[in-house]
């Protein structure tokens, strides 16, 4: 019989960056509007916001995520910042 194996790999498979994704609570203008995009997008979106705005920010991705073998469905503060240290590297085109 064999054992299971927790590597890296099963902990955090591949992420779909591409997927859609929301970023809500996070003030536009005079609104709190949700900004859809792509996982990648949002997630860098969330990078750009100061402080303040990116602590109250909750992403929500199109299907849930497993980053460090913990599925969510939704991720806010260090979650976003978790998914943040595992963005792929911006082609410079």
């Amino acid at each position: 019989m064999a054992e299971a194996a927790w590597d890296d790999e099963a902990k955090t498979p591949a992420i779909d960056w591409r997927m859609s994704a929301s970023l809500e609570n996070v003030q536009r203008g005079d609104d709190e509007l949700a900004e859809v995009n792509s996982l990648e997008g949002a997630v860098r979106a969330w990078q750009s916001l100061e402080g303040e705005h990116r602590d109250g920010a909750v992403l929500t991705p199109e299907r849930p995520v497993q980053i460090d073998g913990a599925v969510s469905d939704s991720f806010a503060g260090e979650a976003i910042a978790a998914s943040a240290n595992r963005l792929p590297k911006q082609r410079s085109d």
